[in-house]
């Protein structure tokens, strides 16, 4: 930095800022008068520095009103027509699945494609000193079985946290599982037959893609919309032309587009799944960090007919690796249980009496609140870098919570190639592909804002921009 010339210092510096939210989205930076008395330069290496800032997307001038931070362009969609909508299938995703996520987990890496928090957002300390007095005081027991529901202490842990999300059960209700996908595939496998036709949200979890291929579910994607979450209309015209057997989806920040479902299409979605007799399984992941808290109750809150299984886990707030999650199944309890005995008995007795002290004396709460207000920060500075970086004509989505990013390339780029392009450079992303059975996303991607915004993040999505901007580049030489 100190080879820039003195307007270029001021412009980095106020880009700093900027993604460190000192300045906000649609704020006013300091004056042009302010900004050249405050560091003694003259108004022209000012004004300067403004117009690098604006040539980077990140400022824009209002006449006779001064400089503000631009609102970066939101990635917004209408709900598509049934005849959009591909029909169900099989899915042959697979293959392509693994193969992505193999060649993003190599090492070295720069993960900005992993749904996975950073180990600065888990609280390593405090489990650690919980597990290590579990281990100590209350061996043997921490070495032995265990089996379904689960320690009950845990699960009363859980019920408490339940409350948060809207939804009253007795910890009788709660089945401890081995992570969140564990609670869907079970959920799944109770469910449905092989053979049996599964909706979900378009784009949808690749992990969920997955399971409907091992479980030989045929799919039928519904579109969803970043502000409101899955297509209602959709889904009924679907529902009014195949019989659906189960509903998976994420009513609260879903992955990866990140959308919420508001209450009140909440309670519509419950009514159409009742009049089709659909069941429903929601994957409420990343509930816990909204940024708001409190701002919008799970699905599940709004259930009055047991129609809804619940499934969640910890892996996004305390520990990816102790892989603790659970299932609240209500009409489906007896046969989760049943075949949880006879299969995986229940998750690692350590790692459930260790997180249910944790949840008893660790802070949890006080962390939660630490990380929220971590990703809030972290999610605008990465929109904001993107904003600069990337092709014009690039949007994004704006979630409402956790830490991902659904970004939308210009219509000709293709991600799966930007994907090879970006690893050569050591940086790995998720491209669209992944998230669909159907070719609607090869020009999108999901990016993880869980890594602290520092030099080196700046310097992977820079150089991400670069490589999309070439591609975009090459594709209009091409045309």
């Amino acid at each position: 930095m100190s080879n820039l010339l003195l307007y270029q210092r001021i412009a980095q510096q106020l880009a700093d800022d900027i993604r460190r939210g000192v300045y906000q989205p649609g704020e006013r930076v300091p004056s042009v008068r302010k900004l050249s008395t405050q560091l003694n330069v003259s108004h022209a290496t000012v004004l300067q520095a403004y117009a690098t800032l604006e040539d980077q997307g990140l400022i824009r001038a209002r006449p006779q009103s001064g400089y503000y931070v631009h609102h970066t362009p939101a990635l917004t969609a209408s709900t598509p027509d049934i005849a959009r909508v591909e029909r169900p299938g099989l899915v042959t995703r697979s293959s392509i699945i693994n193969q992505v996520l193999a060649e993003a987990r190599r090492e070295g890496v720069f993960p900005l494609g992993a749904a996975v928090p950073h180990v600065d957002y888990l609280p390593v300390r405090a489990l650690h000193q919980q597990l290590a007095k579990v281990t100590r005081f209350s061996s043997p027991r921490a070495f032995s079985y265990m089996f379904s529901p689960g320690y009950e202490p845990l699960r009363r842990q859980v019920a408490i946290r339940m409350r948060d999300a809207g939804v009253v059960v007795d910890p009788s209700q709660v089945t401890i599982t081995h992570g969140c996908v564990d609670a869907i595939h079970m959920a799944l496998r109770v469910m449905t037959r092989p053979g049996d036709l599964i909706a979900t949200e378009s784009p949808s979890y690749y992990g969920l893609l997955q399971l409907a291929d091992i479980l030989g579910l045929k799919v039928i994607e519904i579109p969803s919309d970043p502000l409101t979450g899955i297509s209602l209309e959709a889904l009924q015209l679907a529902a009014n032309q195949w019989s659906i057997k189960a509903l998976v989806l994420t009513a609260r920040l879903s992955n990866p587009l990140g959308g919420t479902i508001p209450e009140e299409r909440q309670k519509q979605l419950l009514k159409l799944t009742s009049e089709h007799n659909i069941g429903v399984i929601e994957d409420d992941i990343y509930g816990e960090l909204m940024f708001d808290e409190g701002q919008t109750k799970a699905l599940k809150a709004h259930d009055r007919e047991g129609r809804v299984v619940y499934c969640s886990s910890f892996s996004k707030t305390i520990s990816p690796g102790v892989r603790i999650g659970w299932i609240i199944a209500e009409r489906y309890q007896e046969e989760i249980r049943r075949l949880q005995t006879f299969t995986t008995h229940s998750a690692c007795t350590v790692t459930q009496m260790g997180v249910a002290a944790y949840l008893e004396n660790g802070g949890y709460d006080r962390h939660l609140r630490y990380i929220r207000q971590e990703y809030r920060k972290n999610m605008t500075a990465y929109q904001l870098a993107v904003q600069q970086y990337f092709p014009e004509g690039t949007q994004m989505t704006r979630p409402k919570g956790g830490f991902i990013l659904w970004v939308s390339l210009p219509a000709k780029v293709n991600t799966k190639e930007l994907h090879v392009r970006a690893l050569e450079q050591g940086i790995s992303i998720a491209p669209g592909l992944i998230f669909s059975n159907t070719e609607q996303f090869n020009n999108c991607l999901r990016l993880t804002c869980g890594i602290p915004w520092d030099r080196e993040a700046e310097r992977a999505i820079m150089t991400l921009g670069m490589l999309a901007c070439q591609l975009c580049h090459e594709e209009q030489i091409a045309a």
